[in-house]
């Protein structure tokens, strides 16, 4: 019984930042709610160059492909609740969070997405529902470097996680 409760509301943020907009927000969640992060990176880092890494991932995106991630090491079991943070590339998730999703099995967690974009969501929640139910989602807006969303509502949503 004592076992059980253990990891109760132990909660694991798991993303991919191409551009630090993401990073910035699970940072925050991070400071918030005293949780554990883990950064994935595909294997084959992208270019620095933003315009030829959409251009490249662009013919990709409808593929779904599954590219190889760097190795990490991460025991779910301690965790009863998953928030995954990813940017929209093409209108939906990264090859990065697909990728995770596709080798990860997230049955019995609460999970909860935080997505960050330019401005239009496309279908990157329908693909992660795909993958795993999810209890709550945010949509944070970003202009360039500039967050749009309003702060109190990042905040009120990270409380609830």
């Amino acid at each position: 019984m004592e076992g059980e409760n253990m990891n109760q509301d132990k909660i694991l943020v798991v993303y991919y930042s191409y551009g630090g907009n993401t990073e910035q927000i699970v940072n925050r969640i991070q400071k918030q709610k005293e949780c554990d992060v883990l950064k994935l990176e595909p294997l084959v880092p992208y270019t620095n160059d933003y315009q030829t890494l959409v251009d490249d991932e662009e013919s990709k995106m409808d593929q779904e492909e599954v590219i190889e991630l760097k190795p990490y090491e991460i025991d779910l079991s301690k965790y009863s609740k998953v928030v995954l943070g990813t940017p929209v590339w093409w209108y939906t998730m990264t090859p990065v969070m697909r990728s995770f999703l596709k080798q990860t099995d997230l049955t019995g967690k609460e999970v909860s997405a935080m997505i960050t974009n330019g401005g239009w969501l496309g279908h990157t929640l329908d693909e992660i529902k795909k993958y795993t139910p999810l209890k709550s989602s945010i949509n944070i807006v970003f202009q360039e470097h500039d967050l749009e969303t309003k702060q109190s509502q990042i905040g009120e949503w990270i409380s609830r996680l």
